[in-house]
């Protein structure tokens, strides 16, 4: 793969949140690389697991959840198992009941990102699925994490 994307990709300086992800022996396809949808589970891993760490996002007793209504991924470098990423979180957007993110998936340690996404949630009520204006206490710990 290794091909220059059209536009350059957003530099390991622009994502302040950070998960790590160790590639399992079924994410690579019959190419011999992670298969593109494995990046989309990843996205959702990283931006669901920091609402979590930071208190914002209750699996069991919270009032909303967020629902992905865009998302997207470019490409430039292959990733392989067994090979640990690390995906980057930056808020780029913060709206009245939804959030868009930038992600970055590097190699373990690598300065240039493999490959770069986008990722909109709208937050909506749990039980009848209506937008739900984010409260305070969310964009002031989203904005923490604003992209740079």
């Amino acid at each position: 793969m290794d091909a220059m994307p059209a536009t350059p990709f957003r530099p390991r300086s622009s994502y302040p949140a950070w998960t790590t992800i160790t590639t399992r022996w079924h994410d690579n396809d019959h190419y011999g690389h992670v298969n593109n949808v494995v990046y989309y589970s990843w996205f959702d891993t990283a931006v669901n697991g920091w609402l979590i760490a930071n208190g914002l996002l209750d699996l069991h007793d919270g009032d909303r959840i967020g629902l992905v209504v865009a998302s997207g991924c470019d490409y430039a470098a292959a990733l392989a198992f067994p090979q640990a990423v690390e995906i980057g979180v930056a808020v780029a957007r913060i709206g009245t009941s939804s959030v868009t993110y930038h992600l970055g998936v590097f190699a373990e340690g690598a300065e240039d990102a493999a490959a770069q996404g986008h990722f909109t949630h709208v937050y909506v009520t749990g039980a009848e699925r209506k937008a739900a204006p984010l409260p305070e206490a969310w964009r002031t710990a989203l904005s923490a994490i604003a992209a740079r």
